[in-house]
């Protein structure tokens, strides 16, 4: 009986120094899914760029802007299309004329005074015409008129001048009095095309600071994900670490070996951390690339973008009413806003004019020539001799007018919703100011408290890892402690890079983008 035990415990004993042999022997092996043994991708090439660069780069290559700058430009045409409106028209007409005719009565000057037969009236005449007109700024318009012309008559007569030269200079004045009358109302719609062209301007600086704003919200993440790469890289060197010193101890036979299996996995679970953060800092590059647009070719290399510029970590002085002041002063949309409420302005008061009756000026007067050359003619033609003017009113109404009334009635609605969208915009803009202010000072908080959240996290772990060197803690616990460090720290870094976003957004609500980077939009 005695024997039996004996030889049952020597087995068991014999069992357990086999098991502890065979796991002592698998504690110096690497786990198998370590990153070393992964197959190495060839290395990108790196290239470091600042936020300044980058903003430059998008705003030279942006698709989007280079459309808005063509339609802004195609806006500049509208003016000029408004304003030839008032441009002068010359035109030139010259004709020849031969007209043989048979004679059935007298013709004073060519035929005596019965006709005891059939003559023939053969008269040839040629001739220029040049009109200038043009529409002017008080609404009205004018039409100069020179025409000289040569006349022969074939055969015997007592004209004066035969071949006789005759002119004419007539100028003609119409000038509206009550509908369409001054300059104001002339220019109206050289004035909303000019508003328009702002308008479109605005709404060009508007995608600028988009484009810009987004660029600065990609560099931040950029960042992040190379920090946290650092990050995760530190939590798998600290589980190595405790892996390397468990393994020791069990091998010295101080420490069971299910510390050194905890830690194996911890590596394990760290690998997988950093795996995962590379695979967000090429994605992220990825992003960011797309947002410089390159071209294809550049954009199929393998480049590693390396951020340069540092996140802010310091309080920018802020005020809430100034910022907001300043956002109602440089906003696009609270200028675009102010622009189509003035245009609406301005078609209202069109409007409101084409109420009135037609009532116009007409005028004209002239002077007149004949020589027996052309020389002759000029000099008679402005001797002041020969002349003629006259002058009257014009007055036309609609009986009804109600073509004109229901647009007065449009523009009015029109001018009425202009001002309640820019109220609406103001309104929103202030919200939004309001909003990135309390961003600004909540993310800067958050800076602090996770700050103080890293150093106790450090100082726990310290603590731990110390307890644990003189068996007064355990494996797990220190694990614990260096997630809950990695954990920290990646808090940290999110809430300075938010912070760093916060400030770019409160630029772009308050649209002092540019003047950040002093870059001018021509």
């Amino acid at each position: 009986m005695h024997a039996h035990t004996r030889l049952s415990t020597r087995l068991a004993a014999v069992g357990a120094m086999f098991v502890l042999t065979l796991l002592c022997g698998l504690i110096p092996a690497p786990p198998a899914w370590t990153a070393t043994e992964q197959p190495k991708l060839p290395e990108p090439r790196k290239e470091s760029i600042s936020i300044a660069d980058a903003v430059l780069r998008a705003l030279q290559q942006n698709l989007d802007i280079t459309i808005s700058r063509q339609t802004k430009a195609s806006r500049l045409t509208d003016i000029i299309f408004e304003q030839a409106k008032f441009d002068p028209t010359l035109s030139f007409n010259g004709q020849y004329n031969r007209q043989v005719q048979p004679l059935n009565r007298p013709v004073f000057g060519f035929s005596a005074a019965d006709l005891t037969k059939i003559q023939t009236f053969d008269q040839n005449s040629a001739g220029i015409t040049a009109d200038l007109t043009q529409n002017l700024m008080t609404g009205g318009n004018y039409d100069l008129n020179y025409s000289p012309q040569r006349t022969f008559v074939a055969g015997q007569n007592t004209f004066l001048f035969n071949p006789g030269w005759t002119s004419g200079l007539a100028l003609t004045l119409t000038q509206p009095l009550l509908k369409n009358f001054g300059t104001d109302i002339n220019k109206t719609f050289i004035a909303v095309a000019q508003n328009n062209a702002k308008v479109e301007e605005h709404v060009f600086t508007d995608r600028v600071l988009t484009v810009i704003a987004t660029v600065e919200q990609t560099y931040w993440e950029v960042v992040f994900v190379n920090e946290n790469l650092k990050v995760a890289q530190a939590a798998l060197k600290a589980a190595e670490e405790l892996l390397a010193s468990n393994r020791a101890k069990a091998k010295a036979g101080v420490m069971a070996i299910v510390d050194v299996l905890q830690a194996e996995a911890a590596v394990a679970s760290r690998i997988e951390q950093v795996i995962i953060a590379e695979k967000a800092i090429r994605d992220q590059e990825d992003q960011f690339r797309r947002l410089l647009n390159p071209s294809e070719e550049e954009l199929r290399q393998d480049i590693q973008l390396i951020p340069v510029d540092q996140p802010v970590k310091s309080l920018e002085p802020l005020s809430l009413e100034e910022a907001i002041d300043v956002a109602l002063k440089m906003r696009p949309e609270v200028l675009q806003a102010g622009k189509n409420t003035e245009t609406a302005e301005l078609n209202t008061k069109f409007a409101k004019n084409q109420l009135l009756p037609n009532l116009a000026f007409q005028g004209t007067g002239g002077l007149a020539g004949l020589g027996k050359d052309a020389s002759d003619m000029f000099s008679r033609n402005f001797g002041g001799d020969y002349y003629n003017y006259g002058a009257g009113l014009v007055l036309s109404y609609p009986l009804g007018n109600r073509s004109a009334w229901s647009q007065y009635n449009k523009r009015q609605l029109e001018g009425r919703n202009a001002q309640v969208s820019l109220q609406s915009v103001r309104q929103q803009v202030i919200v939004g100011v309001r909003e990135a202010v309390r961003r600004v000072q909540t993310d800067f908080k958050r800076i602090e408290t996770t700050r103080s959240a890293r150093i106790m996290a450090e100082k726990q772990l310290q603590a731990e890892q110390e307890r644990l060197n003189v068996g007064l803690s355990t494996t797990r616990f220190v694990l614990d402690f260096q997630r809950d460090l990695a954990t920290s720290r990646g808090n940290e870094l999110r809430a300075v890079v938010d912070y760093n976003k916060s400030l770019s957004n409160l630029a772009r609500t308050k649209a002092t983008t540019l003047e950040r980077y002093k870059i001018e939009l021509q």
